[in-house]
């Protein structure tokens, strides 16, 4: 069967993962990975990495849920297995505190986590002028080693990576069957999607008001990157006219603050649209 020409634009956490779901997944598909910037020089290599999550306004709470758990198991799974140290994910134990009462008193992801409770008050009191809290065990994924760790396995799975500043989606119109767009910020310029949304002092005394042992840290280094949000993540597809033929888009981004989070859950729904798109616009044979 004909082989199908798959770019995956931008190598975030969020393009990676989406690579390396088709690839895995569709292996008709030869996947092609292009970004201008690679880890570690993404905004994906500063995060923090714990899974936890906000909701977002306009998304059906239980596909949010299943974006978590996808992410949550691949993640546990990685964790428990001997690629742990390498990947850089390990379990994480700690507290969500609040200084007014939540509007719900539990998150949509809290049985989804590890020993979700409600913080007691002997825990609470560490904390003055908090309201409330809750403690529960996840997972911390730790960027400039999972970023790597992440394009071997892509790799691995045939796929190939092409660094590559990406102006506009015409650009890539004729070499390939079908587009993947995980390019965050990117898209404002790509496709003119105008929705996306620091003081290093601030963070550092808010933090040491919190937990007053961290009065004398040493600041070792300072991070900066403009998190990729919206008003809600787009995971959709298209048809775009691009280089005098349509082709199948399917867009993956927007995570803001939680790309790490629903990374895995959103690349899986990728792979499905990706499925979808091939089945009502197959590839044409080049002549």
């Amino acid at each position: 069967m004909k082989t199908v020409r798959v770019a995956v634009v931008g190598a975030g956490v969020v393009g990676v993962s989406t690579a390396v779901c088709i690839a895995e997944a569709l292996p008709l598909c030869s996947v092609t990975l292009i970004a201008d910037r690679f880890s570690p020089d993404t905004t994906s290599d500063g995060a923090a990495g714990i899974l936890f999550a906000a909701e977002f306004p306009d998304v059906p709470i239980a596909t949010q849920r299943r974006w978590f758990r996808s992410s949550f198991r691949h993640l546990l799974a990685i964790a428990q297995s001997e690629e742990a140290p390498e990947a850089g994910v390990t379990l994480s134990s700690g507290w969500q505190i609040f200084k007014e009462l939540p509007e719900t008193p539990k998150p949509f992801w809290w049985d989804l986590v590890i020993g979700f409770r409600a913080m007691t008050s002997g825990e609470l009191r560490r904390f003055p002028g908090h309201a409330c809290g809750q403690f529960f065990t996840t997972l911390k994924c730790e960027c400039r080693s999972y970023l790597p760790w992440l394009q071997r396995r892509f790799r691995g799975a045939g796929g190939r990576v092409e660094r590559r500043r990406v102006g506009s989606l015409q650009e890539l119109g004729g070499d390939f069957d079908l587009l993947v767009n995980c390019s965050g910020l990117g898209s404002r310029a790509l496709l003119g999607d105008m929705q996306d949304q620091t003081d290093t002092e601030g963070i550092v005394e808010r933090c040491r008001r919190l937990e007053p042992s961290l009065s004398r840290a040493k600041v070792l280094g300072c991070w900066v990157g403009l998190r990729p949000g919206r008003r809600n993540p787009r995971v959709e597809k298209e048809l775009l006219q691009l280089g005098g033929r349509r082709v199948p888009v399917v867009h993956n981004y927007g995570h803001g603050g939680w790309g790490v989070t629903l990374a895995w859950g959103t690349a899986v729904d990728a792979v499905e649209l990706v499925r979808q798109s091939l089945q009502e616009t197959p590839p044409r044979s080049k002549l």
